[in-house]
């Protein structure tokens, strides 16, 4: 059975709209990467903002990953009353990956607590709870449905889809909201500071100059049904899923688990490798990270598959890294573009295969996307035209 995502918004570094993620995103733009002082002590880092004042949010916690998700439905609202009409409000699941939710906000009022030596009033530990974004849009948009909240670090929202097609394929709904949120938050770049993983730039993922990642922030939501809206309509044709556990940070060097997830997804959609037109890596440019999944790739899919990564545009942003470069192929798979990998050419010691550049203009059909994930969570989805 084919599930189709009928619809889109998404906001991050590259843009506040589809249309700007979209064209922002073809010119290869990193104006959204800007520089961020204060949030690590004594360094000034890159990070992928989100370009647009969010509206302010009148119900429940107003925290900013609340406000990018009224955002981004603001634009989906007629699709939203289009399913609520045609399957009734029961029916319809909310599955969201996020790994930050309320912690800034929860953070710079514990400090406030510490400097003044008084608690403040606004104070409330349930915004730290993973699973407020998920309450939260059910609560704002009337949903009745199941809703929670996948966070397994860097694969949360890869994963949403998996759960999202799940429950529709066993008929527990019929239509979900599923993508990802993640915003702004000085808990984890201080972490990842600490795993001396940031950047001391701009990140250059496959490159043998790469030194660590950028974070981001953002939000993408999906419409996702049994039924195509039209011939445009794009499919979601196949997710895996793999738990290798070989580290607690670090990934198998030989990409074990990546390989396994891809062979999953390949497997879900009915596909061999070679019906794959794009891999969307998850290119983060660390060390280990690009290394392993340059191994795994060129095992799975040889030396001539275009792949890309797209971090070096928005930041990774991790709970919603895999929603966003989801909208990303999404975006190409409609649209006819290419967006392309901005940087240095592979490094010459990684299994080399062919980066998306701007000559590359070959309408894609297929579009593979992986998300590998602290503790050796990976996940890997398949979209693909009608």
């Amino acid at each position: 059975m084919s599930y189709y995502l009928n619809n889109l918004s998404c906001a991050c570094a590259l843009g506040a709209t589809n249309e700007q993620v979209y064209e922002n995103a073809l010119k290869g733009s990193q104006e959204g990467m800007v520089f961020l002082e204060g949030d690590v002590p004594n360094k000034r880092i890159r990070f992928g903002m989100v370009p647009c004042e969010l509206p302010p949010v009148k119900e429940g916690l107003d925290l900013r990953v609340n406000r990018l998700l009224v955002h981004a439905v603001s634009s989906l609202q007629g699709d939203i009353d289009r399913i609520v009409k045609k399957y009734g409000t029961k029916r319809i699941a909310i599955i969201l990956g996020a790994s930050n939710t309320g912690i800034d906000e929860a953070q710079r009022q514990v400090d406030e607590w510490i400097e003044k030596n008084e608690k403040p009033e606004s104070l409330d530990f349930s915004s730290i709870s993973i699973g407020n974004v998920s309450e939260f849009l059910k609560n704002h948009l009337g949903i009745e449905g199941p809703s929670f909240v996948i966070s397994t670090a860097c694969s949360s929202a890869t994963k949403a889809f998996a759960s999202a097609k799940r429950f529709i394929e066993s008929g527990v709904v019929d239509a979900a909201i599923v993508g990802g949120v993640d915003g702004r938050c000085r808990f984890a770049m201080n972490g990842f500071n600490a795993l001396e993983s940031l950047a001391k730039d701009m990140t250059k993922p496959l490159s043998a100059f790469r030194d660590g990642i950028n974070l981001g922030e953002g939000v993408a939501l999906f419409i996702m049904e049994k039924e195509p809206l039209d011939s445009s309509s794009i499919i979601l044709a196949g997710v895996g899923e793999s738990s290798d556990a070989y580290h607690m940070t670090s990934p198998h060097p030989d990409g074990a688990g990546a390989e396994v997830a891809m062979r999953a997804a390949l497997a879900d959609a009915q596909m061999d490798a070679s019906d794959i037109d794009h891999v969307n890596l998850h290119g983060t440019g660390t060390i280990a990270n690009d290394s392993m999944e340059l191994k795994a790739v060129s095992r799975l899919f040889g030396s001539n598959v275009v792949c890309s990564s797209t971090k070096q545009l928005t930041g990774h942003c991790l709970g919603v890294a895999g929603a966003i470069e989801a909208a990303l192929g999404w975006l190409m798979l409609k649209n006819g573009g290419i967006i392309p990998h901005v940087g240095d050419e592979i490094d010459p010691e990684l299994p080399q295969v062919l980066l998306a550049r701007e000559d590359r203009t070959k309408r894609i059909k297929t579009f593979l996307s992986n998300s590998f994930a602290f503790g050796g969570s990976n996940a890997t989805l398949i979209l693909k035209t009608v």
